[in-house]
């Protein structure tokens, strides 16, 4: 069962009978009588339940990073927050647009649900929007025939699997960040059939590709080891959840006494 739709439920029950008890069965029981246990342990949960739910679904949604592709920005096991309202507020489980906030923005590292499978969460950096002509040859990306400079930093040891990688910066819109990607090695692009497939064309090298209306293009900060947008098509806009704001934990690197990664994300 889907989360969203769980707390809903679970607020729907213990709300009933915590308005039950509040209106009706208090006033029948003696005076001074405590609440009995199946209540306790029911209709006394409403308020916590209810705030959790609320917090969750229109403000900060926590996720846990379970994979590598956004190394070095993000790592395995890594407890984010997202703003669940960066791109419109939405009606939890059935997931209605009812307030525009905002679009994302080039640049921008956020959660939505996978286009082929929309009970699977993603999280990619947002490289292209609606209209952009995005080119991506000889891993160099380019945004409206505009080549995005990749700036050295050295090589990037992956603490968990030992791999040394080449490290660059890139710049998109005001986000500055970190992406691996190492030079040589063919890509393999657009092997999947997705819609509006006819707007990407392969490339010497790589591939090109029309952003559509209502679409935007992702990719992975770990750019030869991310399925992403080079691969599996575009974002509609309906499918996004938020923007990753924050790090706020990673067991693994805080009680090695590593407390430096955690904070707000580029």
């Amino acid at each position: 069962m889907d989360f969203a739709l769980l707390l809903f439920v679970l607020s729907l029950f213990t709300g009933v009978l915590w308005s039950a008890d509040r209106w009706v069965w208090a006033k029948q029981r003696p005076q001074g009588a405590s609440r009995p246990l199946i209540l306790e342990y029911t209709a006394g949960f409403f308020p916590v339940i209810s705030i959790v739910f609320l917090i969750r679904s229109f403000l900060f949604e926590p996720f846990n990073i379970p994979s590598g592709s956004m190394i070095p920005t993000l790592r395995i096991g890594d407890l984010i927050l997202v703003k669940k309202y960066s791109y419109g507020v939405r009606l939890p489980v059935v997931d209605t647009l009812v307030f525009p906030t905002g679009r994302p923005e080039r640049g921008d590292v956020a959660v939505f649900r996978y286009p082929k499978d929309n009970s699977v969460d993603y999280i990619k950096r947002i490289v292209g929007l609606p209209g952009d002509r995005i080119r991506y040859i000889d891993k160099r990306l380019i945004v409206n025939d505009q080549p995005i400079t990749k700036t050295p930093q050295g090589s990037f040891v992956d603490a968990d699997s030992a791999k040394v990688a080449s490290q660059f910066g890139e710049q998109l819109g005001e986000h500055r960040y970190s992406t691996l990607n190492d030079e040589g090695g063919p890509g393999i692009y657009l092997i999947e059939a997705f819609p509006f497939r006819e707007n990407c064309r392969r490339l010497m090298g790589g591939l090109e590709c029309l952003v559509p209306e209502g679409h935007y293009f992702a990719v992975g900060d770990n750019r030869d080891n991310s399925a992403d947008s080079r691969f599996w098509g575009f974002v509609p806009e309906a499918n996004f959840v938020g923007e990753a704001v924050l790090v706020w934990f990673n067991f693994g690197e805080v009680f090695s006494g590593n407390f430096s990664r955690l904070g707000s994300i580029d």
